[in-house]
Parts: C-alpha cells; sequence; structure tokens
C-alpha cells in the first residue's frame, strides 16, 4: 500500500478517534482523570503492599487521599469562581475612567476615536474574568461529577494490582509495548510530582508579591498560577493577565508593570531554568508538539484537556511510537531529540 494512502488512512482515524472522544466527553475527560490519578498514587499503593498491608487497605488509603484532593480542589474552585463573579461590576466605574484617560491621551496624536474603542474593547477587564472563570467552572464541572470519579478511581484501584502483573507477565511477548507503558506511568508521575511541586513555589511566590504590591485577590490568582503550571506554553500568560489588568485598574500603568515584572522574575525563572532540569526526560515532547498537544486536547476534552494535555501526549506515543521499535525516528521528531543509533538492541 503506498505510504500517502497510510498517512491519510491514519489522519482520518485520529480525526474519527478525536471526533468520538470529543462526543463523550462528559464521560472520557473523568476516565482519563481518574487514570492519571491512579497512576499518580501508585508508589503509595506499592510502598503499602511492601509493608505487608491488607488489600483493604491497599485500595482504601490511595483512594481517600485522591478523594480528599480532589474535594478540596473542588471547594477552592467553587469559592474561586463566586470571587471573580464580584471582580468585574467593581472595576467597571474605574475601567471606564480608565478608558476616558486613553480616549484624551489619543486624541492629542489626531488618533480616531473609534480606532481606540475597538483596541480598548479587546481589553475589556470583564471579557478577562469571564475567560479565567469559564477556565474554573469548567474544571469544576469535572469536579463536580465525583460520583462517576470515585466509581472509576475505586475499579481501578482495585484492578492496578492485577494489571501491574498482566503487564509484567505480557512482557516476554510484547517487550517493547510492556516497556513503552512502564514508560508511561514513570514518565507521568515525574511529571505530576515536578509539576505540583514548583507549581506550588510558583503560586506562594506570587501571592506573596501580590500582596504586596496590593493587588486584590492574591489567594485567588495563586490558585490559578498553581493550576495553570499544568498548561503547557501559555499558562503563564492565562495566570498573568487577570491581577496584571487589576494592577492597571488599582494603580494605573505602573502598577500593572510591577506585576508583570515580578511574575516574569518568578515563573520565568522557575518555569524556564529550574523546572526544566528536574522534569529531566518526563515529558520527552518538542515545543511544537507541546503547543499542538494542547490545542487538540483542549478541543477535545476543554479546560480539562488543557490539563491533561501532556499525560494524554504521552500515552498516545507510548501506544502508537514507544511500544514500536521501527518508529525511532518518530520518537526523536516529537521530541526534537538525535535518533538512537538502530541495532545497538531492543
Amino acid at each position: 500500500m503506498p505510504r500517502t494512502v497510510i498517512v491519510l488512512l491514519g489522519l482520518a482515524g485520529a480525526v474519527i478517534t478525536l471526533a468520538g472522544l470529543r462526543a463523550v466527553g462528559s464521560i472520557a475527560g473523568p476516565v482519563v482523570l481518574a487514570l492519571v490519578l491512579v497512576i499518580a498514587v501508585a508508589p503509595l499503593r506499592g510502598w503499602l503492599t511492601r509493608r505487608g498491608a491488607p488489600k483493604w487497605v491497599q485500595v482504601a488509603v490511595p483512594l481517600l487521599t485522591v478523594v480528599s484532593v480532589l474535594l478540596g480542589m473542588a471547594a477552592v474552585l467553587t469559592v474561586s469562581i463566586a470571587q471573580l463573579a464580584t471582580l468585574a461590576p467593581r472595576y467597571a466605574g474605574k475601567f471606564r475612567g480608565l478608558v476616558a484617560d486613553v480616549q484624551g491621551f489619543a486624541g492629542r496624536f489626531g488618533i480616531n476615536k473609534e480606532q481606540v474603542d475597538k483596541a480598548i474593547a479587546s481589553f475589556d477587564p470583564a471579557k478577562v474574568f469571564e475567560l479565567v472563570q469559564g477556565l474554573l467552572a469548567g474544571l469544576l464541572g469535572v469536579a463536580s461529577s465525583l460520583f462517576l470519579i470515585v466509581v472509576l478511581l475505586l475499579a481501578m484501584c482495585l484492578d492496578a494490582p492485577v494489571t501491574s502483573r498482566v503487564v509484567a507477565s505480557g512482557a516476554r511477548e510484547r517487550p517493547h509495548l510492556a516497556r513503552a507503558l512502564t514508560e508511561f506511568s514513570r514518565k507521568t508521575r515525574r511529571y505530576l510530582l515536578v509539576s505540583t511541586v514548583f507549581g506550588l513555589l510558583t503560586a506562594l511566590l506570587d501571592v506573596v508579591a501580590l500582596v504586596v504590591l496590593g493587588i486584590p485577590l492574591p489567594l485567588l490568582w495563586g490558585v490559578l498560577a498553581f493550576i495553570t503550571i499544568y498548561i503547557p506554553n501559555i499558562g503563564f500568560v492565562i495566570g498573568l493577565v487577570p491581577p496584571a489588568m487589576l494592577g492597571l485598574l488599582e494603580g494605573g500603568f505602573q502598577e500593572m508593570l510591577l506585576v508583570v515584572l515580578a511574575y516574569c522574575m518568578i515563573n520565568v525563572v522557575i518555569q524556564s531554568l529550574i523546572l526544566p532540569k528536574f522534569l529531566g526526560d518526563a515529558v520527552g515532547l518538542s515545543t511544537t508538539v507541546t503547543l499542538l498537544s494542547l490545542i487538540t486536547w483542549t478541543f477535545v476534552l476543554g479546560p480539562l484537556g488543557a490539563i491533561l494535555a501532556i499525560p494524554l501526549s504521552l500515552f498516545v506515543r507510548a501506544l502508537l511510537v514507544d511500544s514500536d521499535p521501527s518508529a525511532g525516528w518518530v520518537a526523536a521528531l516529537i521530541s526534537a531529540e538525535e535518533p538512537k543509533p538502530v541495532g545497538g538492541g531492543p
């Protein structure tokens, strides 16, 4: 079969699969979230197994840990959405005054008022807060499916020991697939652990900076900074825009610049310089592939897809690329690394 036909059939299959996932996104999202959470707490289950804990303890402790995290996040998201709802009306008057100042300043240089109005409309703080509120509400909508997620978590926690033994026993027949799935679990856990630790550190430093600068609701923006660290490439911008807008409305352009400067010093240093050193090869995706993954999974699963874009892409890579020994060049292409020489062993 010609390679062009194979490529076209593969693309058609991918489109059909993604369309199907999008159609059942309300089910697929909780399933993926439950899978990632079970993978995240797998070391805890392993530790209990090595200590000889009863099987019900090996299931109950990871399950309760995950459910506690979900309930805590649902509570935080609920409070955050309620706080966001009060921001736009509070600053409507200040924004109109700012618009009048900008129009007067632009008029001195002969700039048309209509052009200024069009430019300012794109910076309407109400739209910015609505965008952030939509992101948080989308995540809360997934958390609200708590019963489904708990049932899935319980089933996956019960099946996890058997699944591990099946993968280990299947390594003799399908060594590449077993190795790919094992690497997927390891990379996902490392990505989640490192991102969570540095997300908490970033959020804490952002909150301190916002408190010093006198920006309202610093804890809310700290929560947003923590959530957006899981969104590759554009998460920093999403977390920066709302407090920067508040800085503009509270203290003018100087206050906004101070917020932007503080965020850049904290987030760029942590996310661009320190975080990659600790992640190492946990992601294994190039910048372009990561951005395309973000766009694709956000389109398919909504806000949850943006949060889980990296684990989802790692899973697809494990199934389609890493499990195929002849696809080493594809792995090198999507990770932007030099391909390994062929013939060096399985």
